[in-house]
């Protein structure tokens, strides 16, 4: 039996619509990650993007568990000496660009290099209930039905 690698012509991607409202980020970002590389299909080969195209709605929406919403940090350098930054969670979600929690959580589930940067080009976040995607005809994926820890109460 000869090892299945897939060519990068024979890929077919869908359209996943993922509402995120009341979910947990972590397991969110986990399950989304899987689904950019294409490590759910049974075609799966690791040199080739053959993931889905995931649309994620309602992303101000997340949660986290514990106390992560308050003492959770991100940091950051300015290039400056003594230039170092850090925001918490909180202050990300109720800011200007809540979905950038989202993102940053899968990018760094991503591997990195040009594959990796190719696979997060096929993720779109928004932080309200609407997305201009309406013409690829997303399938719906309810990500809180999966596993109860999915969803925080």
């Amino acid at each position: 039996m000869k090892t299945f690698s897939q060519k990068p012509a024979e890929v077919t991607k869908k359209w996943v619509l993922i509402d995120a409202e009341g979910l947990v980020v972590g397991r969110l970002a986990a399950f989304v990650a899987n689904r950019l590389r294409g490590k759910h299909k049974p075609t799966y080969t690791p040199h080739v993007d053959d993931g889905d195209n995931v649309i994620i709605i309602n992303a101000d929406k997340v949660v986290f568990t514990g106390r992560k919403y308050e003492n959770k940090k991100y940091y950051w350098h300015t290039g400056y000496i003594g230039g170092i930054k850090e925001r918490t969670a909180r202050q990300i979600l109720e800011g200007r660009f809540p979905e950038r929690v989202l993102e940053k959580a899968i990018e760094r589930m991503i591997p990195r290099g040009p594959l990796g940067r190719r696979q997060m080009k096929n993720l779109r976040v928004y932080a309200g209930p609407n997305h201009p995607h309406e013409a690829q005809n997303p399938e719906k994926l309810d990500v809180a039905a999966l596993n109860k820890k999915n969803v925080r109460v």
